[in-house]
């Protein structure tokens, strides 16, 4: 058994100074408050649950500054997205997302949802194994520390009616039949693995036609497992979801059986007020992927109005223009005060609660993000002597972790038990190194 002292711990009760926080294997087996005790491994500052990165594409990190320059959209950076995707193969995409996933594991993430759809081979030729990209991401997370949820999606068309072209071939089984055929096997090879969990996505309105969004639904009911879904990201979707069915995409969804609270539509920036009712009362999680939907000039989206309706929101670093889930956190609240002229919305209790308990249940592990017997013994653990968060009382620490700190101030992180960093430092070594020779191969 490793026993922490936490100078500071956020507990479900709130926080609390002096917690001894007990772990045997992956899980915390006690937290009791009282001094320190000998052999007790000292966390100094405020330690939180584990953060939940609820929504990744690993290989858009490699986009990052070189999208930056010039004008455009969503659509032209999708243009330069393709171009990478175009060049990646199981082992280039294992370095790369193995140093991308140190990094999310550096800012304080010890699970991630991978919304994985870069399946085949150029030309749209499968593997050997038809899931040998799908291997190699688990095998990043592995490596560097941190759970996964493999959101294994379906891609099938290139836009509403349009096939797929270019580098797109490679996303696609061709129909939900033989998506499930191939998603089964890569579920079957992690069955019983605690660490793993093989979710389900159906990519947008624009990617699964209708009549094949039942299959993919069905994997989730049958396999009790998440489902997620990118849904109106952007007004050109929602118009083209319109035009061709007569329903937005949201109401698509629904009617296929895709929303309930086992589902998270990621983004839902565009939304009518129907639409909100829909996520709400199915109880349906939102992902909200703020500095990604700034960074791509998509809007904001109606946070507050969708958590008052009942939809619990989560938190994902999507393209990875940053890794930063404090950031996202309170880029929520200060999306709403830009869109009313008012302060206040969301509480850093909320915002913390997003980050954690409310990502980690939305990827299948509802026994994570709490610092309570049982849980996953995930401990991240954030400065308050920083420049950003220097001068932090107990009173006001939860606020300045959520609203000063950043992915920067994490100095500690235990990942199912497993202490991967330790000052600021993973235990793989030279993380920036690390990025810096995988892009390198791509790009």
């Amino acid at each position: 058994m490793t026993t922490y002292w936490c100078e500071l711990a956020w507990l479900p009760e709130g926080l609390a100074s002096d917690v001894l926080v007990h772990v045997e294997g992956a899980r915390i087996s006690g937290v009791e408050r009282g001094g320190r005790v000998a052999g007790a491994v000292p966390l100094e500052g405020v330690t939180v649950p584990g953060l939940a990165n609820a929504h990744s594409h690993a290989f858009h990190r490699a986009l990052r500054g070189g999208t930056q320059a010039g004008k455009g959209d969503f659509w032209t950076w999708r243009d330069q997205m393709y171009e990478v995707a175009a060049i990646l193969d199981p082992d280039s995409y294992l370095a790369l997302a193995r140093a991308v996933y140190a990094e999310m594991a550096l800012a304080g993430i010890t699970c991630v949802g991978e919304f994985h759809y870069l399946h085949h081979g150029p030309g749209g030729q499968p593997y050997d194994d038809p899931n040998a990209m799908g291997h190699a991401l688990v095998r990043a997370a592995r490596d560097a520390g941190v759970r996964i949820t493999l959101l294994d999606t379906c891609y099938l068309t290139g836009g509403v009616g349009v096939a797929l072209a270019g580098a797109q071939v490679r996303f696609g089984d061709g129909d939900a039949e033989r998506w499930a055929v191939r998603a089964e096997a890569l579920a079957a090879a992690y069955r019983g693995q605690e660490d793993v969990e093989i979710g389900a996505a159906i990519h947008s309105v624009r990617a699964v036609p209708p009549e094949q969004m039942g299959t993919v639904a069905e994997f989730s009911h049958h396999h009790a497992v998440p489902l997620h879904a990118h849904v109106s990201e952007q007004r050109a979707e929602n118009a083209a979801c319109v035009e061709r069915y007569s329903a937005t995409p949201v109401q698509v969804l629904h009617e296929h059986g895709a929303l309930g609270p086992r589902s998270t539509a990621v983004h839902a920036t565009h939304l009518e007020g129907a639409d909100i009712e829909l996520l709400g009362r199915s109880g349906t999680y939102v992902c909200m992927c703020p500095t990604t939907e700034r960074d791509l000039a998509d809007g904001i989206g109606p946070a507050r109005a969708l958590h008052e309706e009942g939809s619990a929101i989560t938190l994902g670093s999507d393209s990875h223009a940053v890794i930063d889930l404090f950031e996202e956190a309170r880029a929520v609240e200060l999306n709403e005060r830009l869109a009313s002229e008012r302060r206040g919305h969301w509480r850093a209790t909320e915002l913390l609660a997003a980050a954690t308990s409310s990502g980690h249940t939305s990827l299948g592990f509802p026994d994570a993000g709490m610092l309570v017997p049982g849980a996953w013994a995930d401990l991240v653990t954030v400065r308050l002597d920083s420049v950003r968060t220097a001068g932090a009382t107990r009173d006001t620490a939860v606020e300045a972790v959520v609203f000063a700190a950043t992915a920067s101030d994490v100095h500690s992180v235990v990942s199912g038990g497993r202490r991967i960093v330790s000052a600021g430092q993973h235990v793989l070594g030279d993380v920036g190194a690390m990025l810096r020779e995988s892009i390198g191969r791509v790009r």
